[in-house]
């Protein structure tokens, strides 16, 4: 339709049409596709500071990012940006694609170039582990197979690096945590009048039959009797999977409760400390009243402190010189403090248990996302 002799693959990701008009990515796009290794979605995300909450919607359930370095112009603000949210949303595998090699004559020294000036960033990623590659998407040059045209470098294409990546998103050994969703009661008739179910996914960790399960927020305890997935049932459940559980006891257990293993209780607080990014056009409001979300729970909750914002060019979270608001994009450390106590685990130990969004009551927009930071995170000098 444009006339071209070649196809232009950046459309395969860049569906809007103002995308296609700027030659930029503004918004997150899903697509899917598969290996004989490993099924993938691959999740296209903006690299622009006008579009960072939308960067944040992608990264946010991903297993590894793939950030992407133009040679020619080397490590940009943007890509500081990139790997700045990647790490804080736990993503452990970070693959630094150096692109357009063909344009510098497949130079070995303008890689290394690229490469050290990423390494300078890699104190503030959180351990996460770092893999480069030197790529020309132009001619499939180390995409799916090795490059004859780099011989200097001798390690694996992008591809194998991407099915070979380990998977941290759902950890299938933490803490065993089961958001109830729905109660489900049978109907008038049925064959057994006395059955109640408790839907939900596994957020983390495992549960088996016998298993000594308790209320979060009551701290009731129950045996687990069984299983059910869909006509099937179970010995065992793990994350990510969608079951029904019973008990032994009929406990108060309803949608917005966390079954959680008896012992691995998270913790229970009012006052939760937190990395916000802040996504909505209004800026923060400081004892504002939103609506929280946590698992399946909603709750009134309001940012009752602002204590540092980062500074994206310096990756430094430094003191908040305003501590009244928080503008579009702006990434802070904050303490919110919630109308009811909240069962939550450190975003770094289990990512559905330490994630959190705001709420406006109002538009019914989401304003801001947040993660829960764990004692040692996040404290000042």
């Amino acid at each position: 339709r444009r006339g071209e002799e070649k196809i232009d693959l950046s459309l395969f990701t860049d569906g809007l049409r103002w995308e296609r008009e700027q030659g930029i990515t503004i918004d997150v796009a899903y697509r899917y596709f598969s290996t004989a290794n490993r099924r993938f979605i691959l999740i296209d995300s903006p690299g622009h500071a006008q579009y960072t909450r939308n960067m944040v919607t992608g990264a946010s359930n991903a297993d590894a990012a793939v950030i992407l370095v133009d040679v020619r112009y080397g490590v940009q603000e943007q890509t500081h940006r990139h790997a700045c949210i990647a790490a804080l949303l736990g993503i452990r595998t970070l693959i630094v694609a150096v692109n357009k090699m063909d344009a510098v004559e497949w130079s070995a020294a303008a890689f290394e170039s690229c490469r050290n000036a990423f390494e300078k960033l890699r104190p503030e990623l959180a351990g996460a582990e770092v893999i480069y590659v030197p790529v020309s998407a132009l001619c499939g040059d180390n995409i799916v197979h090795r490059s004859a045209h780099m011989p200097w470098y001798t390690g694996p294409a992008l591809l194998e690096l991407l099915e070979t990546a380990p998977i941290h998103a759902l950890d299938r050994a933490g803490p065993g945590r089961f958001p109830v969703q729905l109660v489900i009661r049978p109907r008038r008739g049925a064959p057994d009048p006395d059955f109640r179910g408790y839907a939900g996914s596994v957020a983390s960790g495992s549960f088996r039959i016998g298993d000594r399960v308790v209320a979060a927020s009551t701290g009731r305890a129950s045996t687990i009797v069984s299983i059910h997935l869909h006509d099937q049932r179970l010995e065992e459940c793990r994350a990510p999977q969608s079951v029904v559980l019973t008990l032994a006891d009929d406990i108060d257990v309803g949608r917005g409760e966390m079954l959680t293993r008896a012992d691995e209780a998270p913790d229970s607080t009012r006052d939760l400390r937190a990395t916000l990014v802040w996504m909505s056009e209004h800026p923060l409001q400081v004892g504002r009243r939103y609506l929280l979300r946590h698992t399946t729970h909603f709750t009134p909750a309001v940012v009752s402190t602002i204590h540092t914002r980062l500074d994206i060019h310096s990756l430094e979270h430094r003191p908040h010189t305003d501590a009244s608001t928080l503008q579009t994009n702006d990434i802070g450390r904050v303490t919110i403090r919630t109308a009811a106590p909240l069962q939550v685990d450190p975003y770094s130990r289990c990512r559905a248990t330490g994630s959190l969004v705001l709420i406006d009551e109002a538009a019914g927009d989401t304003v801001g996302a947040a993660m829960v930071l764990g004692d040692d995170e996040g404290r000042q000098p």
